[in-house]
C-alpha cells in the first residue's frame, strides 16, 4: 500500500483523557489521524457519568450501542445529575484476570462511546491508542472502539505481538485469547473475550489498521515478522516523547540531575526500519518546525505530535491546570525531568516541573489498580501488587521494599490532570501528575504572546 494513502500526521494518545475525542475529532476532521487514549478509560467514562454528562454527549453515543440494554443498565447503575460538593466519586471493581460480564461490557461501552464521539460529524480518520503493559482491559476496550469503527489502533510500551491477530479475529466477531504476563508465571495464563457471549451481531466488522510503538529497530523486526498478523505500520519513538520512555539500553546510567542518560544506543536505524517495507511515522521532538519535511525526507510517512496537542484548547487538560502549565512554558518557570522512579512500571516517565511550586504528596493508596502487577502466589493463586500502593501491602505480597521509593500513582494523578481527581479522606483532592516531552520550547514558540491556542493552530504549526 502506497504510503500516501496515509495521514501524514498523527495526534499522540496521550496520558488518561488528555487525547479525549473532542481532541481527537478536531483533528480528525482536518483529514488528520485524530487519536482517542484508552488508558483508564473505563474509570474515566463513569466519572464523567457522575459528574452529570454535561452537554449529554455521552449519553448521545450510548442510545447508539448495538448490545442490547447495556447503555440503559450503565446509565441507570452509574449516571448523575450533579456530584455533590466533596463527593467521592464512585469506583469501578478493579480490573482482574477474570471479571463479569457486566464488568467486560462497561469497558466496551466505554471504548465505543470514546471513538463513536471523535468520529461524529465528518468522515476522517480516527484512532485509538493502549498501552501494552495495561493488559486487563484491552480486549474489550478493542471491541468496543471496533462497533464505533475505529480505523486505527496504536499500541506501545510492551511487545504487542499478538494484538494484530486480536483484531483479525474481532473483526469476524470470533473469541480472542492473548497471554497474560504473570510473575512466577508458567506461561500458560491467558486474558480472554468471547463476543458472542455478549450477543448475537448481524454482520462483521471493519478490520483497523494496526500500528506499533517502538524505540529499537530490533523491536520493529520482530513485530513485522513475528506478530500474529498484519502490522500495518511503525511509530518510532525517541525518548524525548511524552509520558512513559523506553529505558535506556544497556546499564541504567543517571546524569548529575538524576535523569536516565540516552545515547548512540538508543537512536533508532532509520536503514533497519525502511527495509521493513511499512509506512512509519517519527515521534518525540516531532512537533518543531521543518520536522515533518525532515522525517520525509528520511522517508518516513509523516510524524506523530503529543505535546503540541496536550497544550490545545480541545485537549481533555482541566481548564486551569493548562492555564497554569502555559504560563509557566511562556515565561520560562517549567522544566522537563525524566523521572526514573515515577512510574509503578519501572519505564521511566515524564514529568513537568514549575520552578518555585511544591509538588503536593499523596498518601499511598492503590483504588484502581491499572498498572498492578499479576503474580502467582505460593498458593498457586494470582495476585497482583503495585510499588506505589502502602509500602506494607506490597512487601506483605512478596515485594521488595526498595522498588516503593519515589513511585508515584500514575491512574490517579492523571485522572486529576483532567478534572476528575478523586476527593481523599481527608477530603482534599488527589493531587495532579502533568506529564510531557521534551519539546516546550516548541509549545513556548506556538503560543507567542497568546494565552491559548487550538487544535488547528497545531495543524498549521506543523504543516505548514
Amino acid at each position: 500500500m502506497s504510503h500516501t494513502e496515509y495521514p501524514r500526521l498523527i495526534q499522540g494518545g496521550m496520558g488518561v483523557g488528555v487525547s479525549n475525542w473532542r481532541l481527537a475529532r478536531a483533528v480528525a476532521r482536518r483529514g488528520h489521524l485524530g487519536v482517542v487514549s484508552g488508558s483508564v478509560l473505563d474509570t474515566l467514562f463513569v466519572r464523567r457519568l457522575q459528574d452529570g454528562d454535561p452537554g449529554g454527549h455521552l449519553r448521545r453515543a450510548m442510545e447508539h450501542f448495538p448490545m442490547p440494554g447495556v447503555a440503559s443498565t450503565v446509565l441507570e447503575r452509574w449516571f448523575r445529575p450533579a456530584r455533590g460538593a466533596g463527593e467521592p466519586y464512585e469506583l469501578l471493581p478493579m480490573y482482574r484476570r477474570q471479571v463479569s460480564a457486566a464488568r467486560q461490557q462497561l469497558t466496551m461501552l466505554a471504548g465505543f462511546v470514546e471513538v463513536w464521539l471523535a468520529r461524529e460529524g465528518h468522515d476522517g480518520p480516527v484512532g485509538l491508542n493502549l498501552l501494552t503493559k495495561v493488559q486487563l482491559p484491552n480486549l474489550a476496550l478493542l471491541y468496543g472502539a471496533m462497533l464505533a469503527g475505529v480505523q486505527y489502533v496504536l499500541m506501545g510500551a510492551g511487545i504487542p505481538r499478538e494484538i494484530p491477530g486480536v483484531l483479525d479475529a474481532l473483526a469476524e466477531h470470533r473469541a480472542v485469547s492473548m497471554r497474560m504476563d504473570v510473575e512466577g508465571g508458567d506461561g500458560t495464563e491467558l486474558l480472554a473475550l468471547d463476543p458472542l457471549a455478549h450477543w448475537q451481531p448481524a454482520t462483521p466488522l471493519v478490520r483497523p489498521r494496526f500500528l506499533a510503538i517502538v524505540s529499537a529497530s530490533s523491536l520493529a523486526t520482530t513485530l513485522v515478522r513475528k506478530a500474529s498478523g498484519r502490522v500495518d505500520g511503525l511509530v518510532i519513538e525517541g525518548p524525548t516523547a511524552g509520558g512513559h520512555n523506553a529505558p535506556p539500553r544497556g546499564t541504567l546510567t543517571l546524569d548529575a540531575s538524576g535523569q536516565p542518560v540516552y545515547g548512540e544506543r538508543d537512536a533508532v536505524d532509520l536503514a533497519k526500519i525502511r527495509e521493513l517495507g511499512v509506512p512509519f511515522w517519527l515521534a518525540g521532538g516531532s512537533g518543531a518546525a521543518g520536522a515533518l519535511d525532515a522525517a520525509l525526507a528520511q522517508g518516513a510517512a509523516g510524524v506523530q505530535v503529543g505535546t503540541l496537542f496536550a497544550f490545545a484548547e480541545e485537549s481533555g487538560l482541566d481548564a486551569a491546570v493548562r492555564r497554569e502549565a502555559l504560563e509557566a512554558i511562556r515565561d520560562g518557570r517549567a522544566s522537563v525531568f525524566t523521572d526514573p522512579k515515577a512510574s509503578p512500571t519501572g519505564y521511566p516517565f515524564k514529568l513537568l516541573q514549575v520552578a518555585g511550586a511544591e509538588p503536593r504528596e499523596r498518601v499511598r493508596n492503590c483504588d484502581l489498580g491499572y498498572l498492578r502487577t499479576a503474580f502467582r502466589r505460593d498458593d498457586g493463586r494470582i495476585d497482583y501488587r503495585c510499588p506505589a500502593e502502602p509500602v506494607e501491602q506490597y512487601v506483605a505480597k512478596g515485594g521488595d521494599a526498595a522498588d516503593t521509593v519515589g513511585r508515584k500513582c500514575l491512574c490517579n494523578g492523571l485522572l486529576a490532570n483532567v478534572g476528575h481527581a478523586q476527593v481523599t479522606d481527608d477530603e482534599t483532592l488527589e493531587p495532579t501528575l502533568l506529564t510531557t516531552g521534551d519539546g516546550i520550547d516548541t509549545v513556548r514558540e506556538l503560543l507567542g504572546a497568546r494565552e491559548a491556542y487550538t487544535a488547528d493552530d497545531v495543524i498549521d504549526f506543523v504543516v505548514a
